[in-house]
């Protein structure tokens, strides 16, 4: 059956997101390290960029609900992301370097939750495949991690700063094509922020959420880093980057028939029990092997728990909150408590290296407590 004309156009969108993420998030902590920075600087500026998210995302998102507008929004932000990136070309220096991170994550990372609003909607009324449809950034996401690490070998860490630029103007072009969706908008008279804070069971999801997604902030931060101080090479890391992505593919790509027999509960928990072993064998060992099945976990500790959080927000509240769940989601998720912990890795990988994995486990099993917890009470209520 060939895809709706609107799936496409939010493949397009994922597929280009996605594509600035493959190259910033494996290689950006390389440019940063080409400043001049410390490990302990780099942990500052990568987690500048999600305590923006926590704060400006649930607002533009409410003011999106508020409007019933998901389109024009997105446009207007990546054309803005796309402005404040072109600033690093000129600056240099801690300070300059984390004011821009600010000003560029602040437009870039509030553009995402409306368009997963946008993909559940679609979901919704066309029957689409949210894991189809998402799919396709995971797949870009090996491309441009492998593609970039292969380009990035040998050559100036600038070369990171242009391959990501060139995305930025790529995502706006896709911006412009995608489904133009009215939506009921939100009673003025009542904040979605207040009325999802009163929802109980969602607040819960969301800490078992943000453990979980906030437990990657070790290898997201500083996995690069320290494969190359043992001796892998940039294509070889790429590499590594990419196999876990494509666990990740293969999860999205069976999504409908998982969801038939995992709740988005049951999924958050699998993705938690999975974050116990990955990070647990990082911590022990840097054979290549054991990363291997470590990266291939990716599928279960990033992708299951995603899945399960985008699908609890979609079955459980209502398509007038969406946008500002979907963003709170990224908010607390990879807004605070991934900026937190980011900030922690940076101190804790500048002491103790690769064992910075282990409160990361920790953290992994926090969130299959939660997930535990929360199962009992939706199924209690059922």
């Amino acid at each position: 059956m060939t895809p709706a004309p609107n799936s496409i156009r939010l493949a397009l969108y994922y597929a280009a997101y996605f594509a600035v993420i493959g190259i910033l998030l494996p290689f950006w902590p390389v440019w940063l390290s080409a400043k001049g920075l410390t490990a302990t600087q780099i942990g500052l500026v990568l987690a500048s960029a999600p305590f923006v998210r926590a704060f400006a995302s649930p607002l533009i998102a409410q003011y999106s609900d508020q409007k019933g507008l998901r389109q024009p929004i997105i446009m207007g932000l990546t054309a803005v992301a796309a402005a404040a990136f072109a600033a690093f070309y000129f600056i240099s220096g801690f300070w300059a370097i984390i004011l821009v991170t600010v000003l560029f994550f602040m437009f870039f990372s509030a553009s995402q939750p409306l368009a997963e609003s946008l993909t559940m909607h679609v979901v919704r009324t066309e029957s689409a495949n949210y894991g189809r449809i998402r799919l396709w950034g995971s797949i870009t996401f090996i491309v441009a991690a492998v593609g970039g690490g292969a380009i990035l070998e040998g050559r100036d860490a600038n070369v990171i700063f242009y391959l990501s630029l060139a995305g930025l103007g790529i995502l706006f072009l896709v911006c412009v094509m995608l489904p133009r969706v009215r939506f009921e908008a939100s009673p003025s008279e009542r904040s979605p922020l207040l009325e999802l804070f009163k929802i109980k069971t969602f607040l819960v999801m969301l800490g078992a959420a943000a453990l979980i997604q906030s437990s990657h902030a070790v290898v997201y931060s500083f996995s690069t880093i320290h494969w190359k101080s043992i001796g892998y090479s940039e294509t070889l890391i790429g590499l590594l980057w990419a196999e876990g992505v494509v666990a990740e593919i293969i999860l999205f790509h069976y999504s409908a028939a998982v969801l038939r027999h995992f709740s988005p509960v049951m999924l958050i928990i699998v993705g938690a029990a999975a974050g116990v072993l990955r990070w647990t064998i990082m911590g022990t060992t840097d054979a290549l092997p054991a990363l291997f099945i470590a990266q291939a976990l990716h599928g279960l500790t990033f992708g299951a728990a995603h899945l399960g959080a985008i699908h609890y927000i979609s079955d459980t509240i209502p398509p007038h909150l969406s946008a500002t769940a979907q963003s709170l989601l990224s908010a607390v998720v990879m807004g605070i408590a991934i900026g937190i912990t980011t900030i922690a890795a940076g101190a804790m990988y500048g002491v103790i290296g690769a064992q910075s994995y282990y409160p990361m486990a920790s953290m992994a099993v926090a969130s299959a407590i939660l997930g535990v917890l929360l199962y009992i009470r939706v199924n209690r209520n059922a």
